[in-house]
């Protein structure tokens, strides 16, 4: 366009449609709810919107084949492990209970104890029988070796081997006389031979009298009497032996005709054929070790050793006793267990050690614990996977026991250097579905990096967030009704549910939709308890509902508040009043930790002539992330394509988020900087009463958003602030229409006209709001694309003109080609 013609008249554009109170506002009636309290309404459970979560849920716990484990992901909440397990307890209460787990002595290898499966409540009844075979037999057994037949059985066996002791005792007298010798008993139990002279005890000085030859011959004669004594020692010894292995079999013959009909009794009560085995071995356990049945008397000693006495009667006892690992009687339904936490102790067992009475530390088998996995045989056991992953050596003996579905319980006590006993009871078959929770990042990173993970977890259910707000509002409804009755809170009327309604859909960002997940709800319905109960009042109504609403926030504000007061005193430059060129209002969402708020900024664009193409500022501050690179990149895109198709693109422009110090992200401000660049290119002035936010596309589409009610509400409260014109409003993507569900004083701003919203679909609808002037095309004379094409023209021209290599070039530029910086975040989602 030559320099001296006079300037196009501008076409205005038409008026821009606006959004009306009505379409900007959500609100449920609660006449529409039918119900007039909480109180009226039949409680159920229900999860809307869930059904591909609980299906895998079902197929987790129905398939009996091992490796269809679950994992769960989705549920948020510090009560997540609490409604998993409701649901589980409902998917699993028509099953039948689990049996019994029992330990008891392996006879053949007291190491290794025996485990038993019988059927529930058959556990305590086994441990009950034993505990009275005992004491029965500890006052059976002690009479009956008390009896009189007994006692002369004895005492004829005693008869009986005392003459042959006699007898053997005699022949050592007549051998020693025939030696030479008299035989004297030590009382200690030793002998002495004392040398015979004349038939009388020789005397020393005899002794010394006799000769060398004589002496040496009396010595021989003793070495020879020695060896003879020796072997009717021997002999003797054998007979002792005899004579106790025969009281023995004495005693174990009138003892199996008490124990045996006793154990037979109990026998007869059991049809399992491992515990009929275990009773016969331990009939003949009893038979081989009575001494553990005899009266002890009180030891004369010292406390200690009287201690260390009883100690050792009982612990011959403990061979007898049932440890029950598990007692599912009185259960109903297979059991459903949450650990909260994961030691290898609590979901595997332990071995415990106590201290006995010399100071060593020892174990039995009744000191064996069972862990969650075998108290959740034929259920499920519900673990947070982080905790399993942290805690030592959890998650390869869970892998491996999942895999065999057989479970060891060893000892692991690393710091028991001292132990004398280690045990470890013979594997047990268990059929425990485990419950993994944890957030999807974990379960992608475990699925691909852990080959045995996919194989071991087959099942993941998928919690979502929201449901359909139409079916699923009946849900919603009586969820609340559950949570009162369950926390016993007092009535909510129709008029807090309403609020609690549109609460939900805020939650999720869509009035369309409600919340299926219930954590912050519930919070919000205790707080309006606590400020119905501060108004003395017994119903919760609307009133308590927004006063815990707005309460929220007044408690998380403070930063927003102080923000807005930096824009209010110009420390914070954000115009909302006027027009200017290359300057327009973006609107960015800031999170400070559970408090989420709307805040603009001032995006500007500087266009300069060069070949550098569209710098981020943002990028080379090394304070922008990778979305919104894409999203300064697809602008340089829809330039290429609206305006360079018989033209080079040659210009340098800068696009910046002014006063901004902290990393940004998020590419719903492309369309905020693409107008800033086009309004820099063209000339034309824009809004800045107006906020934009919306991606962009290089189609010249303006794209959905999150976070919109933030920035809603954060731009009506900076314009309130400095002070509302009744000009001032938001440009939004019209697909965010559904997500409006903004607070009660902005809808009032919107009806009273002042505050407005301005649905767009495209750059050039949002060009003619903006602006008041017709986005057009390159070739309308007066359009602003036509002003746009014929500035970027004159740039290109400009380039040819100077030359390329004229052009200093930029020292950090960023081409449109260049690859991202690494390492470069953001906190701030736009």
């Amino acid at each position: 366009m030559p320099s001296d013609s006079p300037a196009p008249e501008l076409k205005p554009a038409a008026p821009p449609r606006e959004l009306s109170a009505e379409e900007a506002a959500f609100s449920v009636s609660p006449a529409d709810l039918g119900f007039r309290t909480t109180a009226e309404l039949a409680v159920t459970a229900g999860w809307v919107g869930q059904e591909r979560a609980l299906a895998a849920l079902e197929i987790g716990l129905s398939v009996a084949h091992a490796g269809f484990n679950i994992y769960v992901s989705g549920l948020m909440g510090t009560r997540r492990e609490p409604m998993l397990a409701e649901i589980l307890g409902g998917l699993t209460q028509d099953r039948p209970s689990p049996g019994d787990w029992v330990l008891v002595q392996n006879f053949q290898n007291f190491d290794q104890p025996c485990a038993f499966y019988l059927p529930a409540g058959h556990g305590k009844q086994l441990r009950r029988d034993l505990e009275e075979l005992v004491e029965d037999l500890k006052r059976l057994l002690p009479e009956t070796f008390r009896r009189e037949t007994f006692e002369d059985e004895k005492e004829q066996l005693s008869d009986r081997y005392g003459h042959e002791g006699e007898e053997i005792a005699r022949q050592l007298q007549q051998h020693a006389r025939e030696k030479g010798f008299a035989v004297q008993f030590n009382p200690q139990g030793g002998l002495f031979f004392i040398p015979l002279k004349d038939g009388k005890p020789m005397e020393p000085e005899e002794f010394e009298k006799l000769s060398t030859e004589e002496q040496e011959d009396l010595r021989r004669r003793e070495r020879e009497l020695s060896r003879e004594v020796k072997s009717m020692l021997r002999r003797q010894q054998a007979l002792g032996r005899r004579l106790g292995h025969e009281v023995k079999q004495a005693e174990r013959r009138v003892a199996a005709e008490v124990v045996g009909p006793l154990i037979e009794e109990i026998s007869q009560r059991y049809d399992h054929q491992e515990v009929r085995h275990y009773l016969l071995e331990v009939r003949d356990h009893m038979l081989d070790n009575l001494d553990a049945f005899r009266e002890h008397p009180p030891s004369p000693g010292p406390l200690p050793f009287a201690m260390m006495s009883a100690a050792s009667a009982q612990d011959g006892l403990v061979n007898y006793e049932v440890s029950v690992l598990v007692d599912n009687n009185g259960r109903t339904g297979a059991p459903v267990i949450i650990e909260s936490s994961p030691t290898y102790r609590n979901l595997f067992g332990a071995v415990e050690r106590m201290v006995d009475p010399s100071g060593k530390l020892v174990t039995n088998f009744t000191r064996i614990k069972a862990g969650s996995l075998l108290r959740g045989h034929g259920g499920c056991v519900i673990i947070n996977v982080l905790d399993a992953l942290s805690e030592p050596l959890v998650w390869r003996a869970l892998k491996r026991t999942l895999k065999s579905e057989r479970l060891e319980i060893e000892a692991y006590d690393p710091f028991a250097l001292f132990a004398t006993t280690t045990l470890k009871p013979e594997p047990m078959q268990i059929s425990t579905r485990v419950v993994l929770t944890g957030p999807p990042e974990i379960f992608q990173l475990l699925y691909f990096l852990d080959e045995e993970f996919r194989e071991i977890f087959k099942v993941r259910a998928d919690f979502g967030y929201e449901g359909d707000g139409n079916d699923g509002r009946p849900s919603f409804v009586a969820q609340v009704a559950r949570i009162v009755r369950d926390e016993q809170l007092p009535p909510f009327d129709a008029g807090a549910v309403a609020r609690l309604i549109e609460f939900g859909a805020r939650l999720v960002n869509d009035r369309r939709k409600l919340p299926s997940q219930w954590g912050e709800v519930a919070d919000a319905m205790r707080e309006a308890v606590f400020w119905c109960g501060k108004a003395g009042e017994q119903l919760v109504t609307d009133v308590h509902v927004g006063q815990a609403l707005d309460q929220r926030i007044f408690r998380l504000n403070r930063i927003e508040e102080k923000l807005r007061e930096f824009i209010r005193d110009g420390v914070l430059l954000v115009d909302v009043d006027g027009g200017k060129v290359g300057q327009v209002n973006g609107l960015a969402v800031a999170n400070i930790g559970g408090y989420e708020f709307g805040r603009p900024s001032r995006v500007t664009a500087a266009v300069a002539m060069g070949t550098h193409g569209i710098i981020n500022i943002e990028r080379e501050a090394h304070l922008s992330g990778q979305t919104h690179d894409k999203g300064v990149f697809i602008i340089a895109g829809y330039l290429r394509r609206t305006y360079a198709q018989d033209f080079p693109l040659s210009l340098t422009a800068s696009l910046c988020f002014e006063q901004s110090y902290s990393g940004i992200d998020g590419d719903s401000a492309s369309s905020a900087e693409l107008f800033a660049l086009l309004s820099s290119l063209s000339g034309v002035p824009l809004r800045q009463d107006l906020a934009v936010t919306g991606s962009v596309n290089q189609w010249g589409e303006i794209q959905p958003i999150g976070g919109l009610n933030y920035k809603v509400e954060g731009f009506f409260a900076t314009c309130q602030a400095v002070g509302l014109t009744g000009r001032q409003g938001i440009v939004l993507p019209i697909q965010n229409v559904h997500s409006l569900v903004l607070r009660p004083t902005v809808v009032e701003a919107i009806r009273d006209g002042q505050f407005h919203l301005y649905p767009i679909r495209t750059v050039d609808e949002g060009l003619a709001v903006l602006t008041g002037v017709q986005a057009g095309g390159i070739e309308q004379v007066g359009t602003l694309h036509w002003l746009t094409a014929q500035r970027l023209r004159t740039l290109a021209e400009g380039v040819r003109s100077f030359g390329a290599a004229a052009l200093p070039p930029l020292p950090t530029s960023v081409g449109e080609a260049e690859k991202p910086t690494p390492g470069v975040g953001g906190e701030r989602r736009l």
